[in-house]
């Protein structure tokens, strides 16, 4: 968001043939192939790794806990490092890596275009058979393994950058910031009107009676809690997935709310591929440092207000801070997102930091592989057909188990990057994208 603001006011950067990729200048009119190494955007690789580690940080909670749990962790969790952790995760990661997935996405989207028009070679239906394989691997994930699936929602939400392809980045500009900002505003105006009823003391019996027959009495709520723990730490497969139908079924009703949330971050993506912002950074460094001020500026207070309400309210306070802070967050996440991408691209113009960053690269190379890997590595930890330590891990053990699994994959696809072209749903993807097998050994 804060990219596309201060792009408005930056004039537009006039492209020269000396800062075209020599893969865009030299293309020639042949038919679209999978984009080869070294047409890679090295930065784009290291944000998605590290990305991926921000993601997992997060997500090692909601592999563990219930979904229920996330207003609730302080009746289950005594330790101080655990609400420290918490505390923490909330306001540095939470909310900030899946939007930089999702503008990456777009990002990726742009790039894809350029190249098609480049090599006069048809986008569209390429592209629409890359969604529907997108979306198989998501309906998989969320059915058999993970009910916190994203693919699905990217995969639907994908098909929608299509009507953006030939538009101009201005008008690409102004539907992004519809997006984004509509759903944070709703939010925060339904806050403030819930927030003033409940000043009227009938009014305030009213709705906490009415919270109190949708999410239960304390004492309902605390026994729903512990119901889903028994039936993923010791129940069987049959009792876990129909409790996990249930999550998806919830969470793709909710999902046309999200929807252009995630299709604004796509926008914003979209739009920096347009103007070519990646594909020259050190053309447009001033810009990026610009984002990364200004991303610290509005990102840091309202992730901090985030994760303070998160731990001071519960879905039956009057107060309703949780809502407040899901539409502060709508706002800060992607902001504070877009700062650690600035921050991350100007670092890696340093040879300093360039052997150090270079090392999430790799895990970035094969985004897709490990994302589903870290599903598969987490429920076997977590779920009763593995270890059963679901309900069982605090902040802090869980944050551990997510260091040694980004460490443990970022080993492993060194390995497989060494031997092989792509990851193993990388290589999938592309060979359901363009409807042919693709050579997978280096």
């Amino acid at each position: 968001m804060l990219l596309t603001i201060i792009s408005l006011i930056r004039p537009q950067l006039m492209v020269t043939s000396h800062n075209i990729p020599p893969v865009i200048a030299d293309c020639q009119r042949d038919p679209l192939t999978p984009v080869a190494a070294n047409e890679r955007i090295e930065t784009l690789d290291v944000l998605r790794g590290l990305a991926l580690f921000g993601i997992l940080t997060v997500n090692v909670t909601a592999f563990s806990w219930p979904f229920e749990y996330a207003l609730w962790q302080r009746e289950f969790w005594d330790s101080r490092g655990d609400v420290v952790v918490e505390w923490v995760i909330r306001f540095l990661a939470e909310g900030k890596f899946y939007p930089l997935f999702s503008f990456l996405f777009g990002l990726g989207t742009a790039l894809q275009m350029e190249r098609a028009n480049c090599r006069a070679a048809p986008f569209a239906g390429r592209f629409c058979r890359r969604m529907f394989a997108l979306l198989a691997f998501g309906l998989i994930h969320a059915l058999l393994i993970w009910d916190g699936d994203v693919l699905v929602s990217y995969a639907l939400c994908g098909f929608l950058l299509l009507p953006f392809r030939s538009c101009q980045p201005k008008t690409i500009l102004i539907w992004a910031f519809a997006c984004l900002l509509i759903p944070a505003l709703f939010l925060i105006l339904f806050w403030a009107l819930l927030a003033g009823l409940a000043l009227v003391p009938e009014i305030a019996t009213a709705i906490q009676n009415g919270l109190d027959k949708y999410y239960g009495t304390y004492e309902e709520q605390r026994e729903t809690i512990e119901e889903i723990i028994r039936v993923f730490a010791s129940g069987s497969y049959s009792e876990i997935f129909r409790a996990r139908l249930g999550n998806v079924i919830h969470m793709w009703l909710g999902g046309a709310f999200f929807a252009p949330g995630f299709l604004g971050l796509f926008l914003l993506g979209l739009y920096a591929g347009k103007r070519r912002i990646f594909q020259d950074i050190e053309a447009n460094a001033g810009l990026i440092r610009q984002v990364l001020i200004w991303g610290i500026v509005i990102g840091l207070p309202l992730n901090c207000i985030y994760a303070v309400s998160m731990a001071s309210g519960n879905l039956s306070n009057l107060h309703f801070l949780w809502l407040l802070s899901y539409g502060l967050l709508d706002i800060g996440g992607p902001a504070q997102s877009l700062a650690y991408a600035s921050a991350v691209t100007l670092m890696l113009r340093r040879k300093h930091w360039q052997q150090w960053l270079r090392v999430f690269g790799t895990a970035g190379k094969m985004a897709l592989s490990n994302y589903l890997l870290q599903s598969l590595v987490c429920t076997m930890i977590f779920y009763s057909y593995g270890l059963g330590l679901f309900g069982a891990v605090g902040r802090v053990t869980g944050l551990g188990f997510a260091v040694a699994i980004y460490v443990a994959q970022i080993g492993f696809s060194i390995w497989w990057l060494s031997r092989f072209r792509y990851g193993p749903m990388e290589w999938l993807w592309r060979t359901l994208t363009y409807g042919k097998l693709q050579p997978m050994r280096v």
